[in-house]
């Protein structure tokens, strides 16, 4: 007997998608050929009708549910939607979660060996953006057999992605939900990006991205990165309700360099952690395509002119204590989709997890997004 829960896709094995025609990209360059890793859950119906496209966040990854091994102490990173009965229920949709391209967990990226050079890409990978993205998911939603996606799901940058594909892709989704998201990142969001950047590129470890070719990582560079995200991501109502002003001993040091607060013991930690285990250049560019994601700038800055082609129906939703993407950013989505005429359903949830809320099993959420998947007709 399987020790994984009921609602549990339960053990799922990363599959590969090589891909050998040459990827133009947005920057100018291209890539000759690259690989993407992918999992899959549940069963695509004869019609073809029931595929979900899961979209990754920044430091997300192709593994958002189930188990690699019985040993696994936590599931993929959206296992809270994903699954038998749940709001993203396999029972009826076959769903499609990727490592994209850039990122550092199986997907062509950075860390990866540059097939012209025999040496790892390093600093010299090719910037990718959220265009570049859809076009390689369109080619790995051609090698599965699938033409047209019920839905296309993301929070955060994936939310963009999804965006992104009801307006270059109309005719290949009847859904687009986008989650904690927005059309393009606020001047304090850049900077914070710029910050957490500014932190990996001066780590005396980097050496302009080549690192691997010295035998060191910039782990300072992206502990810090990750340490300023890690705080934008959580809310004041968060962090106070977590750690307060709780000291690790019961007297203080008074000494400078000491870690005397949970919070900052925390946060030393969540750093540490993250340096071990993700790309300082994937983060790099992931930042960046954030940045440069502005699907309106074409179009004289007018976001409802930029979702003219879209015809799939929209959810969006936002959380009321992100300040990260703030949920007037989703209503400027929502009512711009409105001027365009489009259909779309918009929700603002009270929540007091700031921007990291939308991965997690709040309840008015799923049962929100439940009740939209729900709706999605399949064909048998």
């Amino acid at each position: 007997m399987s020790r994984f829960p009921a609602d549990s896709v339960g053990l799922v094995s990363p599959q590969r998608h090589i891909s050998t025609e040459p990827l133009a990209l947005a920057c100018g360059r291209s890539l000759p050929q690259y690989e993407l890793v992918y999992e899959t859950y549940g069963q695509l119906n004869a019609s073809r009708s029931n595929a979900v496209l899961i979209c990754h966040a920044l430091s997300g990854h192709h593994h958002a549910a189930g188990y690699h091994s019985e040993d696994d102490r936590k599931p993929g990173w959206w296992d809270a939607c994903i699954g038998p009965g749940k709001a993203i229920d396999t029972n009826r949709f076959f769903v499609v979660s990727l490592n994209n391209l850039g990122g550092c967990h199986g997907s062509t990226g950075p860390s990866s060996i540059d097939p012209e050079t025999g040496k790892t890409y390093g600093g010299r990978f090719p910037m990718i953006v959220v265009e570049d993205w859809v076009n390689s998911q369109a080619r790995l939603a051609d090698h599965l057999g699938v033409q047209c996606w019920a839905a296309v799901v993301g929070g955060s940058l994936g939310g963009m992605q999804a965006l992104q594909w009801a307006i270059h892709y109309p005719d290949r989704l009847r859904h687009c939900v986008a989650i904690a998201t927005a059309s393009k990142l606020s001047a304090q969001n850049i900077a914070f990006n710029e910050v957490a950047r500014q932190a990996i590129i001066t780590d005396p470890d980097f050496h302009g991205g080549d690192y691997a070719a010295f035998g060191v990582i910039p782990k300072r560079g992206l502990g810090l990165a990750r340490m300023v995200g890690h705080i934008t991501y959580l809310s004041d109502d968060a962090m106070g309700q977590k750690f307060g002003r709780e000291l690790r001993s019961e007297r203080l040091n008074y000494d400078i360099s000491s870690v005397e607060f949970q919070v900052e013991s925390y946060l030393r930690y969540q750093g540490q952690e993250f340096s071990e285990r993700f790309d300082a250049n994937t983060y790099l560019l992931m930042t960046k395509a954030l940045d440069y994601y502005d699907p309106a700038r074409a179009h004289g800055d007018d976001l409802a002119k930029a979702l003219a082609p879209v015809t799939a129906r929209s959810l969006v939703i936002s959380f009321s204590t992100d300040w990260r993407f703030a949920p007037a950013r989703s209503r400027e989505l929502a009512n711009a989709l409105l001027a365009a005429r489009k259909d779309v359903s918009y929700l603002e949830i009270d929540a007091a997890q700031g921007h990291d809320a939308f991965l997690l099993p709040i309840p008015r959420y799923i049962q929100a997004l439940s009740s939209y998947m729900n709706r999605i007709e399949v064909d048998a």
